[in-house]
């Protein structure tokens, strides 16, 4: 089965091409501003690096997030184009799930990524053979995550809100561990997503946003 990822929910525009579990090719673009003007161009590449057109994918798999709202959008609206016009089965994953497949031991994963102010998009999982959802996604400060967590033992963390949070959750978690890849992969969620369709998991390509946008939450405050 061939693979096309796209991943725009960060700072990170990445795409990359899998044959079954195995990478052919990851193209990374570090440039937040131009997600819209980037994604087609780095698709191309990432296909005629492989060889490939989009008529021979068998699945897409893309972030739906959370992260940033304008990156998701341009991310799910060019897969389901795709989807419309190409009849290819696209399956969306969340940012928090494709973080915990950077981490490759088994036991309790904790994925954090940085929503400013203190607080944090939380997601936690546990792998033994497969990636198990313990918990709902959501949008919580710092303080209320080390609650959450103290039921847990020998938790690893990955996320960019793992490495600013970091000193405070050593103190918290005495056996905890720090994943040392903290950033979104399209590959990470390439697998995380054919794990969901080799398990025929109902799935949802819409965006996922745990919170309002900066918009929103501007005009609330303004009434």
């Amino acid at each position: 089965m061939k693979i096309l990822s796209i991943d725009t929910s960060s700072n990170i525009c990445t795409v990359a091409v899998l044959e079954n579990y195995e990478c052919k090719e990851e193209i990374i673009v570090d440039d937040a501003r131009n997600h819209s003007e980037k994604i087609m161009p780095v698709i191309e590449e990432a296909l005629n690096k492989t060889n490939l057109n989009l008529t021979d994918i068998d699945l897409i798999v893309c972030d739906k997030g959370p992260g940033s709202f304008t990156g998701i959008r341009i991310g799910v609206g060019t897969v389901l184009a795709f989807q419309d016009s190409l009849n290819i089965p696209c399956i969306g994953v969340s940012s928090l799930e494709a973080l915990a497949y950077n981490v490759k031991n088994n036991g309790i994963i904790c994925s954090l990524i940085d929503a400013k102010n203190q607080n944090v998009y939380f997601g936690l999982f546990e792998k033994n053979d497969y990636y198990k959802q313990l918990e709902d996604f959501s949008f919580l400060s710092i303080d209320e995550v080390s609650l959450k967590l103290k039921k847990y033992d020998n938790i690893t963390f990955v996320g960019d809100g793992t490495l600013i949070y970091k000193e405070l959750l050593k103190n918290n978690f005495n056996n905890c561990n720090f994943c040392n890849k903290n950033v979104l992969s399209s590959y990470s969620l390439a697998l995380a997503g054919l794990d969901k369709y080799n398990s025929n998991i109902k799935n949802n390509i819409m965006p996922l946003y745990l919170r309002k946008s900066q918009a929103e939450r501007a005009t609330e405050n303004n009434k």
